[in-house]
C-alpha cells in the first residue's frame, strides 16, 4: 500500500460514523454466552479478544473459559445494531436495558 492510500485509508476510518449494539460472544467448549454493549460496534471485537488474550479481560467467567478452551472455541456476533448513535435506543441507559433483554432471552450473562 502506498503512503496516499494509506493516508485516504486512515481519513476514510477517521470519517466512518461508528454503530453502536449489541453483541454477543459465545464459548463452544462450555456453551456458555455472554451479551454486551458498544458504543462501535466495528472495534469492540478487537478489544475484548486483545483483553483476553492478555489475561486481563474484567470478566473472571469468560476469560477462564477462554483460558480453558481457547480462542479458536470463541464466536463472535452482532445481536442488534442501532443505524443513529444519537437515537434513543443506543444512549447508555437504553443499550444496558437492551444488554439484560438479550441476557433473559438467551440465557446469556451480560458483560
Amino acid at each position: 500500500m502506498d503512503n496516499d492510500a494509506r493516508k485516504a485509508a486512515t481519513a476514510a476510518w477517521k470519517e466512518r460514523k461508528a454503530v453502536p449494539g449489541i453483541l454477543r460472544i459465545d464459548c463452544t467448549g462450555s456453551g456458555e454466552t455472554w451479551v454486551g454493549s458498544a458504543p462501535d460496534l466495528a472495534t469492540i471485537q478487537n478489544r475484548h479478544w486483545f483483553s483476553l488474550r492478555m489475561g486481563s479481560h474484567n470478566k473472571p467467567a469468560l476469560q477462564a473459559a477462554w483460558r480453558t478452551h481457547g480462542e479458536d472455541n470463541f464466536a463472535f456476533a452482532v445481536v442488534e445494531a442501532f443505524d443513529d448513535a444519537d437515537s434513543a435506543p443506543a444512549t447508555h441507559a437504553a443499550l444496558k436495558a437492551r444488554v439484560q433483554n438479550w441476557a433473559d432471552q438467551i440465557g446469556a450473562s451480560p458483560l
